[in-house]
């Protein structure tokens, strides 16, 4: 998989660099409707807009839902999924799965905290004159609709810390902020093919006037 992401991050490097090359081609032969990369406007394009074009909500659902996947995998939680449904589908007496640490107690929470939850939730989007609906009252597009990656991965970061600190994974808080910052660590390879082929992007626009 490492070598796999070190090759496409390689791609998209040179695939720039040929945008960069072809930029000042075409715009030497067409004159107009090409930009160059090569240019003055180009390289000012380029320098003074790369935060901008980095600056994508993209980026933040990226950052956020790595968070959430970083909690949930050490939290146990995925494990204890799995057992859920292999449970349900056993015959009485004849399961020969053990219960994950929590047992009870940790799917009760889990249940108690989902349910809230979605209740919040819920209260904030299908009661009359909810806040997060927009102002026509349409659920999409909303301030709801917008923010539907954050509340689906704070849920998953709220689930599963419940889940860690029942079943003893997490047994301080520095444990939770570790699963959340190994989760972002995991995503890095990611962050660096969004960062790189985000850039790729705003130059084919720019080049091509797009």
């Amino acid at each position: 998989m490492k070598k796999v992401i070190a090759y496409i991050a390689l791609a998209l490097v040179l695939a720039f660099v040929v945008l960069v090359l072809l930029s000042w081609l075409l715009s030497a032969t067409m004159g107009e409707g090409v930009h160059s990369l090569l240019s003055s406007e180009g390289i000012r394009f380029f320098f003074g807009g790369f935060v901008d074009v980095v600056r994508h909500p993209l980026l933040v659902w990226l950052l956020l839902l790595s968070m959430a996947w970083g909690c949930l995998s050490q939290s146990g939680l995925l494990q204890y999924l799995p057992f859920v449904t292999r449970r349900m589908n056993d015959s009485p007496g004849q399961s020969g799965y053990k219960r994950p640490f929590g047992g009870r107690r940790g799917s009760f929470l889990l249940v108690v905290m989902l349910v809230l939850y979605v209740g919040v939730i819920l209260l904030l989007t299908v009661t009359p004159h909810a806040v997060l609906l927009s102002a026509t009252g349409r659920l999409w597009p909303s301030p709801f609709s917008r923010a539907l990656v954050p509340v689906v991965a704070f849920g998953l970061i709220l689930l599963s810390t419940v889940y860690g600190v029942v079943s003893r994974r997490f047994l301080s808080l520095s444990d939770v902020c570790q699963s959340l910052t190994g989760g972002i660590a995991a995503a890095a390879p990611l962050l660096m093919l969004y960062v790189l082929a985000s850039q790729l992007y705003a130059a084919v626009s720019f080049v091509f006037g797009i």
